[in-house]
């Protein structure tokens, strides 16, 4: 289940729009995540001289997560902030989103990128509202527990 669990995760959060990124220095505060697919990373885009960017400079110990109906899915990921500084990678994950935070868009001299390598999440991939309705339903009837998806950790 690990590995299927893993392989959910990583296909939901890229259509997650947003979640809650904290550090021991920086409070939780929303945060769009780029997946790539390929580097079993969380990519953030941020500016310079925010707590975020600080965080990523020291090598910070880090909590993202995920609520998010949409993307069926729910998840308390730990991992550790890192910089990088590869303009290829900037490049492949500059968004519309990102260049509104921006003044001088791409080019802007304040951009930070960040990657959040996970390390263990707790992960629920639900089946969905009409699957989850029923499934209320029939626990209701029957006094059994809800199926409403598969819950578990990961590590990486």
């Amino acid at each position: 289940m690990s590995d299927d669990l893993k392989e959910a995760l990583w296909k939901r959060l890229d259509s997650l729009q947003a979640g809650m990124l904290s550090t021991t220095g920086a409070p939780p505060r929303p945060m769009a995540p780029t997946i790539t697919g390929e580097d079993d990373a969380i990519w953030f885009v941020t500016a310079k001289g925010t707590d975020i960017a600080a965080a990523a400079v020291g090598k910070e110990n880090c909590k993202f997560i995920a609520a998010c109906p949409s993307a069926q899915l729910y998840a308390d990921i730990d991992g550790e902030l890192s910089v990088e500084t590869s303009e290829a990678k900037l490049d492949e994950i500059w968004s519309p989103m990102a260049a509104v935070w921006f003044e001088d868009g791409r080019q802007d001299d304040d951009i930070v990128l960040v990657c959040m390598r996970p390390k263990k999440a707790v992960v629920w991939a639900t089946d969905g509202n009409a699957k989850s309705l029923f499934e209320f339903a029939r626990a209701s009837l029957s006094g059994d527990t809800p199926d409403v998806g598969t819950h578990g950790t990961v590590t990486f």
